[in-house]
């Protein structure tokens, strides 16, 4: 995998909590870290277009049915006596 050089500015706070998480041991160097929060954005909107995928695919699934909680309930205990 190739790399490509960056150049970012951050605030003063910004570089200091950056700082601090290396400090503490849970990066090496500001590119580690600031990889780390590049992977953890994909994962998560990988996470959400997950998501919105189920979301539309429940939309076009066709009409909604109404749910009796009670018949479910008795349907559960029949099945497993609890």
């Amino acid at each position: 995998m190739g790399t490509t050089r960056k150049t970012i500015t951050v605030t003063n706070k910004q570089n200091k909590w950056i700082k601090a998480q290396i400090a503490a041991g849970e990066f090496t160097n500001d590119s580690e870290y600031i990889r780390d929060l590049i992977r953890r954005d994909q994962a998560r909107k990988a996470d959400i277009e997950v998501i919105r995928a189920g979301l539309i695919e429940a939309e076009q699934s066709g009409k909604p049915e109404c749910f009796d909680a009670g018949a479910f309930k008795q349907e559960m205990f029949a099945k497993y006596g609890k």
